[in-house]
């Protein structure tokens, strides 16, 4: 729990912050379900993805990839798995620590997790999009338009994000 998340408790233990009036625990329960229904929309994007990247190299067309766009693809199914693996963390964690009333930091380190698999899956989606535009477009045209890709990826899930914290914090 960060030291800015709340505000003191009150004589009943419960903490008040931007009109909402929790528990420690409560907010926990709280954060865990929203938490969740972030991971699903993830988690199924990601095991898709990483699903049709592991038939790749089964396909006819694999064998005539020359080494660069070889080392791409390994790339690319490496960071996939690496996603897939931080994404379904939290759900493993849940598991592993229920009932040992380790819910606040049980929140915590599921959000660390899905923030990794977040850029994990961004730099997938990045690698798999440059793997196959090199294989439909010039090579240096895969490059530039992976990269806006990219771009237009940070600046959907990230930029907002990093701008409402800043301007949040200045208004303290």
């Amino acid at each position: 729990m960060r030291a800015d998340d709340h505000e003191a408790p009150g004589e009943d233990g419960r903490e008040a912050r931007s009109g909402r009036v929790e528990t420690r625990e409560e907010r926990a329960d709280r954060k865990w379900a929203e938490l969740l229904q972030e991971v699903r929309v993830t988690q199924t994007g990601v095991q898709i993805l990483f699903a049709f990247l592991l038939t790749v190299a089964f396909t006819p067309r694999f064998q005539g990839l020359g080494q660069v766009d070889r080392t791409i693809y390994v790339v690319t199914v490496l960071l996939g798995a690496a996603a897939t693996g931080a994404l379904i963390a939290p759900v493993s964690l849940h598991r592993i620590v229920t009932g040992r009333r380790l819910k606040p930091e049980t929140v915590d380190w599921a959000a660390r997790f899905t923030m990794a698999g977040l850029v994990l899956l961004l730099c997938t989606v990045a690698s798999a999009l440059l793997l196959i535009l090199r294989v439909v477009v010039a090579h240096s045209t895969a490059y530039w338009l992976a990269a806006a890709a990219l771009l237009w990826f940070v600046t959907c899930w990230f930029v907002p994000a990093v701008w409402l914290f800043h301007r949040s914090r200045k208004g303290r």
